[in-house]
């Protein structure tokens, strides 16, 4: 990772404009890999470290619905619901942005556990960010100061599960003091990860329930209307995800098509899964459509 991307000083001049517009900007800004263009829409997305199941598949479901959009998704490398943005925005063809609270050398990079989504993040195209010099350890105050650097970046932050009393709700109150949409998922009234979207909704956030809505709110058409480049979804298909869209020329049950795939069951539902998670296929009343 040091060689193919070396850490560099951002001059002023390169910083993002939209953070040079926030109260206390960094003075310094270092970065492994490079930054999306000036024209693409980034949008900050963060949530629980302790999320639930529904609080991932909400994340992975949002942010597939995003392919084809020039949008790049900004979150903070850590545990939880930051590691699975990133991993979803890379898997739908998003470049993605990581800030973590610590220094970009790999000795430094918190947690440890994620040098490989690093350099995964890397690999395809997105960047790392960090107002810290390389060595720079994480600290209990290093994480709500970054955040004001996810949140300064984007355009909009988008919460998926928070307690009351946690990073991503300072994360969210920075949004608010820096004039950027906060948008956040409804949850489950039983669960204390949905206490600060819930809350959130209540002083004002925009509640998002899908792609389209999060679209709009990112100021694009509406996805239902925006035409897709289903020939260049296809070609980006791994092999098994191609030998599907091969035999649905017509919707089939379920059953038929498992069957017709000729691989282990577990293996095709969760290719099945990917495909939906992307948008390409759907199932209704038993039957699986091509979308």
């Amino acid at each position: 990772m040091d060689q193919d991307f070396p850490i560099r000083e951002l001059n002023k001049k390169e910083f993002p404009s939209q953070l040079l517009e926030i109260p206390q900007p960094p003075e310094k800004l270092y970065i492994r890999g490079g930054l999306p263009g000036p024209n693409t829409k980034l949008l900050c997305v963060v949530g629980s470290r302790r999320y639930t199941n529904y609080g991932k598949e909400v994340c992975e479901k949002l942010i597939s619905g995003l392919r084809g959009y020039d949008i790049a998704i900004v979150s903070g490398l850590a545990i939880g619901i930051d590691g699975i943005a990133h991993e979803a925005a890379m898997n739908t063809g998003l470049r993605t942005i990581a800030v973590p609270g610590s220094g970009l050398g790999v000795e430094a990079i918190h947690p440890m556990a994620h040098v490989g989504l690093a350099k995964k993040i890397l690999d395809s195209g997105g960047c790392l960010l960090s107002e810290y010099e390389q060595d720079f350890k994480s600290t209990l105050w290093s994480f709500p100061q970054r955040n004001r650097i996810m949140a300064g970046l984007s355009c909009a932050v988008l919460i998926i599960e928070a307690e009351k009393k946690s990073g991503t709700m300072i994360t969210s109150r920075m949004a608010t003091d820096y004039n950027r949409d906060v948008l956040t998922v409804p949850g489950n009234i039983f669960s204390k990860t949905s206490e600060g979207p819930h809350l959130l909704i209540r002083l004002g956030a925009t509640p998002i329930t899908n792609s389209a809505e999060l679209l709009l709110a990112l100021g694009f058409e509406n996805k239902d209307s925006a035409p897709r480049n289903l020939e260049l979804e296809y070609s980006e298909c791994s092999l098994e995800e191609k030998a599907v869209i091969k035999i649905l020329r017509e919707p089939i049950p379920k059953d038929d098509l498992l069957r017709a795939l000729n691989m282990p069951v577990g293996q095709a539902n969760a290719v099945l899964s990917v495909m939906e998670l992307k948008g390409l296929i759907i199932e209704r009343l038993g039957e699986v459509h091509l979308i």
